[in-house]
């Protein structure tokens, strides 16, 4: 082992806990042909963390399993790999100091224990069982996870290493990359000790991914969205109660983190770790006078824990001891941050045979299950679990450096927040402007931002009350819900318009374009002026995406999708690309309006619509619109009669004042999903993921077993329909109090989970809560009775028809 390697199946980039965790992770696959390259010495991140967080509870479905994995994994590696770890399981007391607290902690205990983790809730007058240090009288109760601890980061890294070793990996230290160059479809990684050629390459550079992705921009790559943040604790000397009290008990006491407050409080030794994550915190090197140094792995940013001192002054009001000892030692280091404070981990956006594993703000909780994640996404191009909400494409074009470091903070700054449904963060918005946008606002638009595009979500009369404040809750009552309702009747009733910019666009021409599509979708094509659905399948026939698929000729298609899949979408259409084919992204090139309800075409005769509105559901045509030349789809996803406008950008502004001129009222995003949750109609990523396959969800009529096409997931389809699907798709009538079931809410049968929500809203025109969702096949029978658990509660819940809700025979539609 002693020459330096010159071929590798797969090189990462830079060490840590999530590199070596994904080290080890692929020897474990087999993959032993891997090599690690390690700037200085093989440590957790960055040398100056001392000890980091075990897994503890997320609301992110794909982080909660990699942190369970986590969990499992640094359990019994001390044993398996021989090596010794440091390892205390103390638990950990979360304290909430309001009602909407409390009631996230009921959703995060129905969401851990639904994975196996045994989290309970507290009363006030239980948590000095568990911290008796601590003063209650101002708290509303806590949340108890038993299995929160600490562990050794870098004898966890060593660990990680041996075990790799052993299986045949190797380790490169003191050798870290100077740059990529790509030949002959293979990586070369440079390096001062030489070359290594390989087939696959990780960038797991931790603080530094930002630097290391910059070679990646001429093979089509981007700038890596992240900022680097200054996180500050201290640790302090001695406390003789608390060890006092550890030796009485011969146990730490359990970590405390006041989430209100923003702060953790850790036992280190016989002393107290306390770490807050500030809102007036700060960012480096992200100004010409503050650069990112070339090597900075043993270094600290200088003390300043004047900005700490309300934090300080709070966790001594909170646990007195803590003021009992003086400051024995300051820390202040990097941590990464992505604007939503989630790791990137998958496929490098646009560039082959690439892969991140970086901007772990959490790596030591999230690095067990992080490396099993990627070594999946190396060896088979796919993961166990949907990780959408770590995958790198996640983010476009928009996430330039300003936008970064304004998320970075707010997010950082606001670390343990809650995230209320209709809550929007202010940083980091109009990124992306329709050309209507003006008008919108000019009409009381309340703004989302939807992949860097600003959307409508409601649309506000004078005094409505528009703080922020009147967002922060879980109930579905608010401001909105008036103006909501109004405008989901304007639909059913009338004649509605939603500007929606930023529809991912692509159109695919070419002799064989049509066979390809064929070979990457489960069902059908639909004819020349026609459109239809298309689902794309993974190896398990599980549900990859979903593109609208416009005919224009033989061999001649637009395909569009969710804005926020453009690249990952992007990705889906290019893999096995014939050369012959043309693939060309419009996404920023054209704008699309939604004018629907029963009024639809009289309003369109009425702006002298040039187009047979005759033609029926599911067409296509060219036409002219108040003199605009665009494309009229006759669709639509609120389930009532109407069309999308597409046009040039350009255009967009003066159709959308011609339709709302003639009389469409403008509807915006929260009642498009009222509307389509009434339908069944599935959104990506909510209802439609990798965790379910197509019949699984339901998407039966969209499978063609018998076409001559091997698409993607055929022989594992085939395979579910002879043996029967294991949980299936489901639309509930809810017995819900003021709150609808958020995504992934439990569901109960006699006592026993059964299954999840994939997403929740009320049903204006039925006038009920609506849940689809996924449960055990057997109770999937419509009748059927359900609890499902919205924020501690459960409520009763009916099995429908397999149809929808509204307009089941798609009259309206059709109309």
């Amino acid at each position: 082992m002693s020459t330096f390697p010159t071929t590798a199946r797969v090189v990462i980039i830079g060490g840590g806990v999530v590199g070596t965790s994904a080290l080890y992770h692929l020897a474990k696959a087999g993959w032993t042909d891997c090599v690690l390259l390690e700037k200085n010495e093989l440590t957790a991140g960055s040398t100056w963390h001392a000890a980091g967080n075990c897994p503890s509870f997320s609301t992110s479905w794909a982080v909660m399993n990699m942190q369970r994995y986590s969990l499992g994994l640094y359990a019994g590696l001390a044993e398996a790999v021989d090596y010794p770890m440091n390892y205390h399981v103390t638990g950990s007391v979360r304290l909430g100091h309001s009602r909407e607290r409390m009631q996230e902690f009921e959703r995060a205990r129905a969401m851990g224990r639904y994975q196996g983790l045994d989290l309970e809730m507290m009363a006030v007058s239980d948590i000095k069982d568990r911290y008796p240090f601590i003063e209650v009288h101002d708290l509303a109760g806590a949340l108890w996870d038993p299995d929160d601890g600490d562990i050794d980061p870098a004898q966890l890294t060593q660990a990680l290493a041996k075990g790799a070793r052993s299986m045949g990996a190797r380790i490169e230290r003191f050798c870290p990359a100077t740059g990529i160059s790509r030949e002959g479809g293979e990586w070369i990684v440079h390096t001062d000790k030489g070359n290594i050629r390989c087939e696959k390459v990780v960038n797991a550079a931790g603080y530094y991914a930002q630097r290391v992705g910059e070679w990646f921009k001429p093979f089509g790559g981007r700038t890596v969205p992240m900022t680097v943040m200054s996180h500050q604790y201290f640790l302090t000397e001695e406390i003789p109660a608390l060890a006092d009290w550890t030796r009485e008990n011969g146990r730490k006491v359990p970590l405390l983190r006041d989430v209100d407050s923003s702060y953790y409080l850790r036992q280190d030794k016989n002393g107290l770790n306390l770490g807050p994550y500030e809102r007036n915190c700060r960012a480096h090197w992200i100004t010409p006078d503050d650069p990112m140094p070339e090597d900075f792995s043993f270094q600290l940013y200088p003390d300043d824990l004047e900005r700490l001192e309300w934090y300080i002054e709070d966790a001594m009001a909170r646990v007195p001891i803590l003021g009992t000892a003086g400051v024995g030692r300051v820390i202040n280091g990097p941590i990464p941050y992505a604007p939503d404070g989630l790791p990137l981990l998958g496929p490098m956006p646009g560039v082959p045979n690439a892969f991140e594993a970086c901007v772990f703000t959490f790596g030591i909780t999230q690095g067990g299950g992080a490396g099993k994640v990627l070594a999946e996404w190396v060896t088979e191009g796919q993961t166990e679990w949907d990780m959408w909400s770590c995958d790198p494409r996640r983010y476009t074009d928009y996430t330039d450096q300003d936008y970064c470091n304004h998320k970075a903070t707010e997010t950082y700054g606001h670390e343990y927040a809650m995230h209320f449904p209709r809550h929007s963060w202010p940083a980091g918005r109009d990124r992306k402007l329709s050309p209507a946008h003006d008008l919108v606002l000019a009409k009381g638009g309340v703004m989302g931002a939807y992949n860097g595009w600003e959307r409508a979500n409601w649309f506000a009369k004078p005094g409505d009350d528009l703080s922020e404040a009147a967002t922060q809750t879980w109930e579905r009552a608010g401001p909105w819900s008036v103006r909501v309702r109004e405008e989901v009747e304007a639909v059913r009733d009338d004649v509605g318009v939603l500007d929606l910019p930023g529809f991912s666009r692509f159109d695919l021409s070419g002799a064989g374009a049509a066979e390809y599509l064929r070979g990457k979708i489960a069902g059908g094509l639909p004819k020349v002026g026609r459109m239809n659905l298309g689902y794309f399948p993974d190896s398990r026939g599980r549900i990859l995406t979903e593109m609208s698929i416009l005919r224009h000729a033989q061999d001649a298609f637009t395909l569009i999708t969710a804005a926020t899949a453009q690249w990952h979408d992007r990705d889906v259409l290019r893999e096995g690309l014939p050369v012959a084919l043309s693939l060309t992204d419009h996404t920023t090139e054209y704008g699309t309006l939604i004018v629907t309800g029963p009024n639809s075409r009289a309003l369109f005769e009425r702006l002298d619509t040039q187009a047979d509105l005759a033609a029926p559901w599911l067409t296509h045509q060219p036409a002219r619109v108040a003199g605009i030349d665009c494309a009229l789809a006759r669709v639509s996803f609120a389930g009532e009669l109407g069309w999308e406008i597409h046009a040039a950008n350009a255009d967009i502004a003066a159709l959308y004042a011609a339709v709302t001129g003639a009389g469409a009222r403008p509807f915006g995003m929260y009642a498009l999903n009222a509307l389509r949750i009434e339908k069944g109609y599935r959104t990506w990523k909510g209802d439609l993921s990798t965790d379910y396959t197509l019949f699984e969800g339901g998407l039966d009529r969209f499978v063609k077993l018998d076409k001559p096409q091997d698409f993607p997931g055929k022989q594992a389809l085939m395979n579910e329909r002879q043996r029967g699907v294991a949980k299936r798709f489901v639309t509930l009538i809810v017995d819900a109090g003021d709150a609808d079931a958020p995504y992934m809410s439990t569901l109960w049968h006699n006592g026993v989970v059964v299954g999840e929500t994939t997403s929740g809203d009320w049903g204006f025109r039925v006038n009920a809560s609506i849940a689809l969702g996924m449960v055990r096949a057997d109770l999937a029978v419509a009748g059927t009775e359900l609890h499902v658990e919205i924020f501690g509660t459960k409520c009763r819940a009916v099995v429908q028809p397999e149809q929808p809700l509204w307009d089941p025979d798609n009259i309206r539609l059709r109309a």
